[in-house]
């Protein structure tokens, strides 16, 4: 292709040789033609393109996976990012900041901050990147959107994508054109109103939402949404703890965790399941390892050992790098890719039996009694449940848990943590509730140093959802917005995510809205959902940088740059500042600064009055350019609305913010019967055909989300390389295949199937007929009809797939 000019602000890539044109340094790609391949661009060609980046498949290298977790290299590769993104100055700047009482809120995870001294550099080396590459000094400007085309754009990778920079200006794809191009704000808000006042119904347009966005934001933007007439407002939590909401609020009246980050100072057990805190959060090492050094028994249960829970060095402990590191899991559980439920169910059997060995001194009797439901029929479900089958389902010997019960009774102040482990199987909601089962029969639930704790993956997710963005809002919520507001809010409850996904390919929704977010790459069934996506009239996406759900559009799209968390937020009454919701339920202040990317960024909340006004008009009394203008006030109808927010302004300006309310935590179970509810599940049956796996999903510790930051995963051995599926030895060797051979694979559901091309085989320590892979490369292979239970999150932990050995040849790139 064409050389291209290089973009201005010291950001961005010029179009250079193949060669070198990221840091990938081996590439692969096979010889089949591509479907967006140089030429004119039309509708037809845009229309094809975009989806997946193109099958690039890097040689790679599987080393040994490290024996510890952070120490050294972990400190290196957060600097080495920052100061590749933001130099010295910036770096020092941006870093000492986050999390810090007066500062901003890391971007990234939502594990929270200690309530009294905080470190100086309360970060972690994944949290420095995700600050680094918001607060890059790159920038994609218009000039570079009249370099590349739409279809130029889709043939590059998701880490090349990410590694331009930050959006300056509104962009517009219009309809019939081949590459965005600069537009005006009130041209891009006129387009997107005369849009959605077009629909038929306000149901036909959808309103996503992902994490990032600050309570103050999400709050108008519900606000909007609602007066133009719809509850169509799916969020990223749909995809990831959506099914711990409907399994808590069904058992202890409350969506939410119950534990606060002092528990953990005071627990004698904790166990982690179906999560992976070295990668995914790494703060809450430096939790366990207080918490370890005081003598807390820890367990991991998870398919693959990860490094972060074997082995910690503190990188800001001295005496710490220079040794072997702490041990931190004092018992691993290598269960079977979703055999929790019988894993659980295993350990409550154990519990039972030493309860009759030992009456009255094992289950607390007096909790089960005032302040639960059901416990009779749990329990005899449980001593119906044979160990054969517990121990086929699950994977996990008999003795092995034992010893996990062993540690399970004779603690008196147990905490059990989960993340996206649990929450993406069909039985998801089953698999928490069998663990506030566990809780319940020990009265581990409303007292200090015990509880549940749902560990959430993005910084404001809960806070989100607190505020209103939620297709499926009470009627209580309904109501006290519209005494607020003085309007009548719908009451039909909207499209969730996946029900977003098949009403745009029905053609039912005809706009697409998000704030924030890879909508794209984050959803499951890749093709059926880009098809969805093309199907609309308008894609409209309100971004930081651009990523891969900007290439498949509709008829228009619409990219609307706004500012970072990191970023300076100046408007009429003065310089404002956010607030956040984290893990724990704690409500702080987040103030970004940093000069904005471009003058020409909007705030989110900015964006959402400006868009409200533009759809509105006449339709609404809301005041929101005041809103606009003083976050003051938004809080303020906040406080009017949601309990827990009283005194809202002031207690979110006190250094740490404030908790809200959480029942739970006082024993006060809001649930039809006023008790915890024991629940009853039956065991997940895994029947595989013969040469079948069940595959599960997972990130690679060069990335956040959909964020790709690079092509190592250190903590599992493999380094430059994405396209890999992980394989017990043992099935490698049986189905006659060897290291580093590609597959390609196929995932199974009801009679269809979905391929994904070229991954590289590499033998792990995984349980037999189990495999992982990284996505999105393998969100391909979810179907969008294979959800949860309960929550309709897509399973993207339990796809059954078959290898099929890669007959397309490969050549160096």
């Amino acid at each position: 292709m064409a050389q291209k000019v290089q973009p201005t602000d010291g950001g961005g890539a010029s179009r250079r040789s193949d060669e070198a044109s990221s840091e990938q340094a081996s590439h692969y790609r096979t010889d089949e033609p591509s479907s967006a391949a140089g030429g004119d661009h039309d509708d037809a060609a845009r229309a094809t393109t975009g989806a997946q980046p193109p099958v690039e498949v890097e040689a790679g290298e599987i080393t040994r996976p490290p024996r510890v977790a952070a120490g050294v290299p972990a400190a290196w590769s957060g600097l080495k990012y920052s100061l590749r993104e933001m130099g010295v100055r910036r770096s020092l700047k941006t870093l000492l900041s986050v999390n810090q009482k007066n500062g901003f809120d890391c971007p990234g995870c939502a594990w929270p901050e200690p309530d009294g001294e905080r470190a100086r550099a309360e970060f972690c080396e994944n949290g420095a990147r995700h600050v680094a590459d918001e607060a890059t000094t790159k920038r994609v400007t218009p000039e570079f959107f009249r370099e590349w085309s739409v279809a130029e754009l889709a043939e590059q990778s998701d880490l090349w994508l990410n590694q331009q920079g930050r959006l300056t200006h509104p962009v517009v794809l219009r309809r019939g054109g081949d590459r965005y191009e600069e537009i005006g704000w009130d041209e891009a808000f006129a387009l997107v109103a005369s849009e959605l006042n077009a629909l038929a119904s306000p149901n036909e347009a959808v309103f996503y939402t992902s994490g990032r966005t600050s309570n103050e934001a999400a709050f108008l933007y519900q606000l909007f949404v609602r007066q133009f007439g719809t509850n169509n407002l799916p969020d990223c939590s749909n995809m990831c703890h959506e099914s711990s909401g409907a399994a808590l609020t069904a058992t202890i009246g409350v969506g939410k965790g119950t534990v606060t980050l002092d528990d953990f100072a005071s627990a004698s057990a904790i166990f982690i399941v179906g999560q992976n805190p070295g990668t995914n959060h790494p703060r809450m090492l430096t939790t366990l390892l207080e918490a370890k050094r005081r003598g807390c028994k820890i367990v991991h249960i998870n398919p693959l050992p990860e490094t972060g829970l074997q082995r910690f060095k503190h990188p800001q402990e001295v005496f710490s790098l220079l040794g072997r590191g702490t041990q931190l899991s004092d018992l691993f559980l290598q269960v079977r890719v979703n055999g929790d439920v019988a894993l659980l169910k295993g350990i409550a059997k154990e519990v039972l039996e030493e309860e009759a060995r030992r009456p009255g001194e094992v289950l607390d009797h007096d909790f089960i009694r005032e302040f639960t439901h059901g416990f009779d029929a749990y329990a005899a479900s449980v001593r119906e449940t044979s160990w054969d089958d517990v121990i086929m389902e699950g994977g996990v010997a008999r003795e092995q848990i034992a010893q996990a019960a062993r540690l399970f009774v004779e603690s008196e102040r147990t905490i059990f943590c989960w993340a996206m482990g649990l929450t993406q199987h069909k039985n998801a909601v089953a698999n928490i509730q069998e663990i506030v089962n566990l809780l319940l029969m020990r009265g581990q639930m409303g007292k200090a140093g015990a509880g549940a704790c749902p560990v959430r993956g993005h910084s404001n997710v809960q806070g989100d959802r607190t505020v209103g963005v939620w297709e499926r809002p009470t009627e209580k919520f309904l109501d006290d917005l519209a005494r607020a507001f003085d309007f009548e809010p719908p009451r039909e409850h909207g499209f969730d995510t996946v029900a977003a996904i098949r009403a745009m390919h029905d053609r039912r929704a005809r706009v697409f809205f998000a704030m924030g977010g890879n909508f794209l790459s984050a959803t499951p069934d890749t093709e059926f959902t880009a098809e969805a996506l093309r199907r609309t009239r308008l894609t409209c996406h309100v971004s930081t940088k651009l990523n891969r759900a900007h290439l498949v559009a509709g008829e228009q799209a619409l990219i609307l740059p706004c500012l970072g968390r990191t970023e300076r937020d100046a408007r009429g009454a003065g310089e404002q500042f956010v607030s956040c919701e984290n893990s724990m339920g704690v409500v702080q202040s987040s103030r970004g600064n940093l000069e904005p990317a471009s003058n020409q960024l909007l705030s989110e909340a900015a964006i959402v009055a400006r868009l409200a006004r533009a759809v509105l008009r006449g339709r609404t009394t809301v005041d929101w350019e005041a809103f606009e203008g003083d976050y003051d006030l938004v809080r303020d109808a906040i406080e009017r609305v949601v309990p827990g927010f009283e005194d809202y302004n002031r207690r979110v300006r006190e250094p740490g913010g404030f908790y809200l309310p959480n029942g739970a935590r006082e024993r006060k179970f809001m649930t039809a019967s006023g008790r915890a509810e024991f629940t009853v599940h039956e065991l997940t049956r895994l029947e595989l055909a013969e040469g079948q796996f069940l595959m599960m999903t997972m990130r690679s510790h060069d990335q956040f989300n959909t964020t790709i930051y690079g092509l190592d995963d250190r903590y599992r051995g493999v380094r430059g390389s994405r396209r890999v599926v992980f394989l017990n030895r043992e099935d490698v060797r049986e189905a006659g295949l060897v290291e580093g051979q590609l597959v390609d694979l196929v995932s199974h559901f009801e009679g269809e199937e979905r391929i994904g091309k070229s991954f590289r085989v590499v033998p792990y320590s995984i349980p037999r007929r189990c495999a992982a892979t990284y996505f999105p490369e393998a969100n391909v292979l979810v179907p969008v009809r294979h959800v949860a239970d309960k929550s309709n999150t897509p399973a993207s932990k339990s796809v059954v797939i078959s290898l099929r050995k890669c007959a397309t040849a490969y050549t160096r790139r």
